[in-house]
């Protein structure tokens, strides 16, 4: 079972493509791409609960969560399936997307395809920064650009 998906985020200053790959059910999904028209530095990367956008990145949601858990890192123990860390941008403003996640998935009840995958404004401090925020949205600030997650060809 092989499954690609992409995404093509939007926004009114950033913007990109993001590739998503699974080799097989049990193996993680590999994240790439490139997210353009960003300030340097980090900025928060997540997968959110709704492929809605009909009002912008707002109406996307929270952080995707089916398990009920607190803010993380991608490498943490507890954290949302959604939560995918910082991509970071250089001096020209693009941020290259190179991520393997074992928590996504392409396929099943808790596939990420039909969801909206979201970059934000500011570094994402993976629920360890002690803001209110942090344990829900690691304090990334706005939402700079989104898209849903759509199956790709083979």
């Amino acid at each position: 079972m092989a499954a690609k998906a992409v995404c093509v985020l939007r926004g009114d200053v950033a913007s990109g493509v993001v590739y998503f790959e699974q080799a097989g059910s049990d193996q993680p999904v590999k994240v790439t791409g490139e997210v353009k028209g960003l300030t340097k530095g980090d900025h928060g990367f997540h997968v959110h609960e709704f492929g809605d956008g009909t009002n912008g990145c707002v109406s996307a949601g929270p952080h995707y969560n089916p398990f009920g858990k607190t803010h993380g890192g991608p490498d943490d123990e507890v954290r949302h399936v959604g939560d995918l860390g910082n991509v970071t941008a250089g001096d020209d403003g693009v941020a290259k997307v190179d991520i393997s996640d074992k928590l996504l998935t392409l396929s099943g009840p808790h596939s990420i395809i039909g969801r909206t995958l979201v970059c934000h404004a500011d570094v994402d401090d993976l629920g360890k920064g002690g803001h209110e925020l942090s344990s829900t949205t690691g304090n990334a600030g706005a939402r700079v650009c989104c898209g849903v997650i759509g199956i790709a060809k083979l």
